[in-house]
């Protein structure tokens, strides 16, 4: 049992920076596909809860101590901006765990004033959505005879 927790703390703490660790991770430890959504979904909420609160703060203080000097329009900053005038918040959450981090897509969804109330919803839809996705097809894959002989 003691082993169960450890494991689920260390892949819990691992979706706090990283989505995809979750269905990864959980498929290793041969979790069923409801413990996959838990640990990852809560991994992600966590991160989106502690950054929306500190979201405000991170963007001064960060923006203004390291990137003093930095173009204020990169590639990555317009392919950001597209997104949004694109999709708006529902679409930046909705790829914040393929393309973002759950951190990175929270202080994106922070920096353009959305509301709290929005941020959780949407990210929490975006979460449950694709850790059923990724937990559901990493299992399905791994059950073709070519993946089992590859894997071991």
């Amino acid at each position: 049992m003691l082993e169960y927790i450890l494991q689920f703390l260390v892949i819990y703490l691992v979706c706090l920076f990283k989505f995809i660790g979750g269905p990864v991770l959980g498929t290793a430890a041969d979790y069923s596909v409801f413990e996959i959504v838990i640990v990852t979904v809560s991994g992600m909420m966590t991160s989106v809860l502690v950054f929306t609160y500190l979201g405000e703060w991170i963007k001064n203080n960060w923006t203004i101590k390291i990137r003093k000097n930095s173009k204020k329009f990169t590639p990555k900053t317009r392919r950001i901006i597209q997104i949004w005038q694109k999709f708006g918040a529902a679409g930046v959450a909705a790829v914040t765990p393929l393309i973002f981090t759950p951190i990175g897509g929270t202080i994106i969804l922070t920096s353009f004033g959305v509301r709290r109330r929005k941020i959780f919803t949407y990210m929490l839809i975006s979460a449950v959505c694709w850790s059923l996705f990724f937990g559901l097809t990493i299992n399905h894959l791994l059950e073709i005879p070519f993946f089992k002989r590859l894997i071991g």
